[in-house]
């Protein structure tokens, strides 16, 4: 047991200063006035800053010089954990795009193996695909987008046993009893890379789908008449939407509007590729398609966007310097939003005795200081 002390707590009752938070074992004890510490009690000075709860990013599909999907394996996992950690996510969905059944079932049993041997930072795993629409697939390989089968029902089923599994879909693609079954088989269903009407995404709404994979990019946008896939993400209050805070997938002024409509709901992701955490951040493949890197951005040689190379520590640095979003709601848009999106509100992603100390430690600038997992910290102390 120890308590951190000489930093301001991100609870959520809001910021706390002049308090320590205790860690026994893998959980937060306390949170209690660093006068009231038992005077045996081990302390770590922080040396000021921000103890807030750890990042938690549902879309990451690369990072470390690793692309999960050329080595969906329990190592990749861990390694791409590793690299994010250093910026503040202390929990994940490793996230496969689109691509044949082999690959996909080799990512289930990489998330099998990874549970097994004890990985606290790999939540489950999220399929991204290959139920889209083709006329907004980015660069979802065409060639392997179909709908649904019997065999992906019970690969879902499969994977819901040893973790969360999210999965992204277009409901053009599936339709409402497609929804319905992967939700039956453990899954959540966020909709995107779709072009679907308003009254479709409505129909998949209430069909069991609750959230939106990276909101406005790659789906129907809102328009006077038709409100499409983003009208109707963000009439539902209940609706969860992702959001790639880089400044190049969504133009500041839309992401104001979204954090303003959804609150919230709003779920800060980095849809990371390979670059994040890399030692020397370069080009890289993506389903034979070369990559390159320039100016913060993931493009093809067309100039398409490739998923990012946003980690979570800038997401929110975004959120409060291009937004204006207060610090205390940036930092829950990493943590409580996405926690509560997988139903995990009651284990991760805030700072509350009982819940697992998943911490990290912010400077005044925002920087990443150290982060915790499971109680143990990284660097160690």
């Amino acid at each position: 047991m120890y308590a951190l002390v000489n930093a301001t707590l991100e609870s959520p009752d809001g910021p706390l200063a002049g308090h320590a938070l205790v860690v026994e074992g893998e959980r937060i004890a306390a949170l209690l006035p660093e006068r009231e510490l038992p005077g045996s009690l081990r302390r770590i000075d922080l040396g000021g800053g921000t103890l807030a709860p750890g990042f938690i990013d549902l879309q990451v599909n690369g990072g470390g010089g690793v692309l999960l999907n050329d080595d969906p394996s329990p190592e990749a996992f861990a390694r791409v954990a590793a690299a994010h950690r250093r910026s503040g996510t202390t929990a994940l969905l490793p996230t496969l795009i689109s691509d044949r059944p082999p690959v996909r079932a080799a990512a289930v049993a990489a998330l099998d193996a990874a549970r097994a041997m004890g990985h606290p930072s790999i939540l489950g795993l999220h399929l991204e695909g290959p139920h889209l629409f083709p006329g907004r697939r980015g660069v979802h390989p065409a060639e392997v987008l179909v709908p649904p089968t019997e065999a992906d029902f019970a690969l879902v089923e499969r994977a819901a046993r040893s973790g969360r599994v999210l999965v992204t879909v277009a409901p053009e693609i599936v339709g409402p009893d497609g929804i319905r079954r992967f939700r039956a088989a453990g899954a959540i269903v966020a909709l995107g890379h779709s072009d679907s009407s308003h009254a479709d995404a409505c129909a998949a709404f209430e069909a069991g789908a609750s959230g939106v994979t990276h909101l406005y990019n790659a789906m129907s946008q809102l328009g006077s008449r038709e409100p499409g896939l983003v009208g109707a993400a963000l009439d539902h209050d209940d609706v969860w939407c992702g959001l790639i805070a880089d400044g190049h997938h969504v133009h500041w002024a839309s992401v104001r509007l979204a954090w303003r409509v959804k609150r919230h709901r709003l779920v800060l992701v980095t849809d990371a590729m390979p670059p994040v955490g890399a030692e020397a951040p370069g080009d890289y493949l993506l389903g034979g398609e070369r990559i390159r890197v320039e100016g913060g951005r993931c493009v093809t040689a067309e100039g398409r966007l490739a998923g990012s190379a946003l980690d979570m520590a800038s997401a929110v640095r975004n959120m409060v310097r291009h937004v204006g979003v207060p610090l205390s709601e940036a930092l829950a848009l990493a943590a409580a939003a996405p926690a509560d999106a997988l139903g995990l509100g009651h284990r991760i992603g805030r700072l509350r005795p009982g819940l697992r100390a998943d911490l990290v430690h912010l400077d005044g600038t925002l920087e990443v200081r150290r982060t915790w997992v499971a109680g143990r910290a990284d660097p160690p102390l």
